[in-house]
């Protein structure tokens, strides 16, 4: 078989799998489990012999005609290299660890059927935008990741939680699509083509007439897709959703949709410096505020939830300085500790018997009860706090290294003012990353909240062992990515040296350190100030129905907690560190606030106006305007008596007036 007949069945496997869940859902319910895991686990396969006969050689081209359009042509095109099948490898390994888990995390839930469905759409969609070679097939699964992510998000739709976070995400993300849209097109006007490879080489020789434009129209979507700042503020709502989706969307999917896009077409942003210079401002800003939103968030999901916004940001910062290579090393490295984590977390809800938006200040000692979850989520921390010699330290000192290599004025086309930005940007979140992975791990494992009962403790045997085997790429992928006779990732992608220095190791694992004792040193020092356990609220149907008692916990957790930083422990180490920050900084900096006041006021002020003109003039002017019809109706009617003499009569009268008439006018 082909290689690009391998590359098509990828995606069309894992889509079949979707139609055949939604038409067999009701009709054969034995068959749902089989067809969410079975196309999308051999979908993963092949995307491995997919990757391992491409390797590192020269890119893999293939297109047909899709349709003439009488200008710029769309085609259905295939483009396999070392960085799409890598990025392909890990959405495969994600999607089906997720499926797996979600059978058993799951496996109540009434609508199973239509959420593995999705999941498998979602997949297809994904594999979709990482093999095609035209912007307008890309769009296509940008947009159908889009459509699954809000069904997704608010799959407890009978939660006011779900349904408000799921039009939430769909709407920012919405808002950035637009001018991406207007992007696209633009950029393929002066390319005169769709396809990357000729868009690349336009490029490449100056032919894009309008590149900061462009750039800035697309970095709008890039924005809103993969969650910067200003359009970051949906992905923590979307933590309403299943723990199992947030894994899928959190990871290796739709949020690095968009930092996807922008290495595909770094050559594009490079030719404005401009972008470049927005592109590195909004990571540096992303990176740094929700690093601080982290350490006061109390829910665990939404924690992790603001470490892939700020971990996106690492990657944004890696292109913003023009290193591909390090930002797609990140992408795929955090793909894995980030979908670990999310699943993990999923275990210690469960385990905790609290609910699904688990407050961490509720919980106790979770390490006796959950000994898998607390080993394969300290690793998964490890890595995120960028520790040696987990996977998280090698892709993080390379865009270390990147924004190193950049201040220092070697990265051609990259401001040395970029570079320095990220770089003071990225080592400042290093810090403020490990001390919230420490508080984190502090407050699930070792808390000193009371939990629930031991019977809530049981660890369902197959998310644990799909825990276990996110923890392989977590503890290996790092270094065996650089080792040349097991995979040299440089030669995979663009020959950057991705292997740490010395100068960038020293400072990145020194931070790390400084942020792990700090938080610890908080820690115990609020252990001389707590009085009481906070207690926990515990789930009657904890170790039955998962499923069911995260909708449940969503029906009850304004009432449960009320407000966010209100119900948090007055001790809580991240309060001691943040200080006056902490208030701010547990409310996502009241972003959410402002944009009301910003937009979602004047727009509803501005629909009321135009409901009230609606209502009082144009209903008043269409009632007058068949009001008149009617009256006159009215008096015709009234003349229409059915007695002869009474026609013969006006007859007549009406002959005498016009006799009348006639003879003065003579």
């Amino acid at each position: 078989m082909t290689l690009t007949t391998l590359a098509v069945l990828v995606p069309l496997l894992p889509f079949l799998g979707a139609v055949g869940g939604l038409l067999l859902g009701r009709a054969a319910p034995g068959f749902v489990r089989p067809l969410a895991v079975l196309p999308t686990a051999t979908a993963f396969v092949l995307a491995v012999v997919v990757a391992v006969r491409q390797g590192s050689g020269p890119a893999t081209d293939a297109a047909t005609r899709l349709t003439p359009t009488g200008s710029v042509p769309v085609d259905l095109a295939l483009h396999l290299d070392g960085f799409a099948v890598l990025i392909a490898v890990l959405v495969g390994l994600v999607a089906t660890c997720v499926q797996l888990y979600s059978t058993a995390y799951l496996r109540h839930d009434p609508r199973y059927a239509s959420y593995s469905a999705l999941v498998s759409l979602f997949t297809a969609a994904m594999f979709l935008v990482v093999y095609t070679g035209d912007l307008m097939v890309l769009l296509v699964g940008w947009e159908i990741m889009g459509i699954c992510s809000y069904f997704l998000v608010g799959h407890y739709w009978e939660t006011e939680v779900a349904r408000a976070a799921s039009l939430k995400a769909f709407l920012v993300t919405k808002l950035g699509d637009v001018p991406f849209l207007i992007g696209v097109f633009a950029l393929a006007a002066d390319a005169g083509t769709f396809r990357i490879n000729g868009i690349l080489t336009a490029a490449t020789h100056g032919g894009i007439a309008h590149p900061t434009v462009v750039g800035l129209l697309l970095l709008a979507g890039v924005a809103g897709k993969s969650a910067q700042f200003p359009l970051h503020t949906w992905l923590p709502d979307a933590m309403a959703g299943p723990t199992p989706v947030s894994a899928l969307i959190h990871a290796a999917t739709m949020v690095a949709a968009g930092i996807y896009l922008v290495a595909r077409l770094l050559p594009v942003f490079e030719a404005s410096t401009v972008t470049l210079a927005v592109l590195g401002v909004l990571a540096a800003v992303t990176m740094i505020g929700s690093a601080l939103a982290a350490l006061a968030q109390d829910d665990i999901k939404r924690v992790l939830a603001y470490s892939t916004i700020g971990q996106l940001g690492y990657m944004a910062a890696a292109l913003a300085v023009g290193d591909r290579s390090a930002a797609v090393f990140h992408l795929v490295s955090h793909g894995a500790f980030k979908a670990l984590l999310f699943l993990a977390a999923g275990v210690v809800i469960h385990a905790a018997g609290t609910n699904s938006l688990a407050a961490m200040s509720r919980m106790g000692d979770l390490g006796k009860r959950a000994p898998d979850a607390m080993w394969t989520m300290g690793i998964a921390l490890a890595a995120l706090a960028a520790v040696p010699p987990f996977s998280g330290f090698f892709s993080k000192e390379s865009v270390l290294r990147a924004a190193e290599h950049a201040a220092s004025g070697h990265a051609e086309g990259v401001p040395s003012a970029v570079g320095w930005l990220v770089l003071v940007a990225a080592l400042l979140t290093a810090v403020l990353t490990a001390g919230y992975a420490t508080r984190l791990f502090l407050l699930a494992f070792r808390g000193r909240g009371a939990a629930a009962p031991e019977a809530h403790g049981r660890e369902p045997a197959l998310m644990t062992v799909v825990l276990w085997v996110l923890a392989v790429p977590t503890l290996a992928f790092g270094a065996v990515a650089l080792v040349p006779s097991l995979l040299d990732l440089p030669a995979w992608l663009d020959g950057n040296e991705l292997a740490p220095t010395l100068v960038t190791s020293i400072l990145g694992v020194g931070l790390a350190v400084v942020g792990i004792l700090a938080t610890y040193g908080a820690w115990q020092a609020a252990a001389t100030r707590r009085t009481a356990p906070m207690g926990a609220v515990v789930s009657a149907a904890a170790d039955e129905e998962p499923a069911l008692t995260e909708a449940a916990a969503l029906q009850t957790h304004e009432q449960v907690y009320g407000d966010v930083a209100a119900a948090q422990d007055p001790a809580d180490p991240g309060r001691l560190l943040l200080g006056p920050l902490f208030e701010p900084a547990s409310h996502g900096f009241r972003l959410d606030a402002l944009y009301a006041k910003l937009f979602v006021r004047p727009v509803l002020a501005a629909s009321g106006l135009v409901r009230f003109l609606d209502r009082e003039v144009v209903e008043t002017y269409v009632r007058g305007a068949g009001g008149v019809p009617r009256l006159l109706g009215a008096l015709v009617r009234r003349t229409q008596t059915g007695n002869v003499q009474t026609y013969i009569s006006v007859l007549l009268a009406g002959s005498v007036i016009l006799a009348v008439l006639v003879a003065v006018g003579a």
